[in-house]
């Protein structure tokens, strides 16, 4: 409840901004992935038909490469509102209504984003010893990339909750 008794800048900012950073981080993170992507997919063709010689690295690193783009992205669409949405409905309801079905869907959000991170904390402890074919990191290391992704997206829904009760508030 202390949250609520705090003016609506401070409330604004007591999310925003550490979610500004993970934004950040998250957006570097993926660009950076989409780069290396597509340099080691044009290296892999450019080795498997120029040269004859395909290299068995590339298949594994991209996987976990499109993994993160994917998981990182969809973070990404939650904290910019671009995420699927059945807008022609929601704008038709009343403003009330309006309010209820995005808090609604951002607790679904959270809700499954905490649901995937259980259930990847599962897998990554189940294949924590098996090795990636090729690589030799840890399999869980795919499941890292979606726990990760999950936790931002609760913390993104969280500030979009926020900012709606604070809005509601003035």
């Amino acid at each position: 409840m202390l949250l609520f008794a705090m003016d609506e800048d401070v409330q604004m900012s007591f999310m925003k901004r550490p979610n500004d950073w993970v934004a950040s981080g998250l957006t570097i993170v993926s660009a950076i992935c989409l780069v290396v992507l597509c340099a080691l997919v044009l290296y892999g063709v450019t080795m498997r038909y120029v040269f004859d010689n395909a290299p068995d690295f590339v298949e594994p690193v991209a996987l976990l490469l499109v993994i993160a783009i994917a998981f990182f992205g969809a973070a990404l669409k939650v904290r910019d509102r671009g995420h699927i949405g059945l807008d022609s409905l929601v704008t038709k309801l009343p403003p009330r209504a309006q309010d209820a079905t995005e808090a609604f869907q951002h607790l679904c959000l959270i809700v499954f984003s905490i649901a995937a991170i259980a259930g990847c904390y599962q897998m990554a402890a189940t294949t924590s010893d098996d090795p990636i074919p090729i690589l030799g990191l840890p399999e869980a290391t795919r499941y890292y990339i979606p726990m990760i992704a999950g936790a931002c997206i609760v913390l993104f829904s969280l500030e979009h909750l926020l900012n709606m009760f604070a809005r509601k508030r003035t």
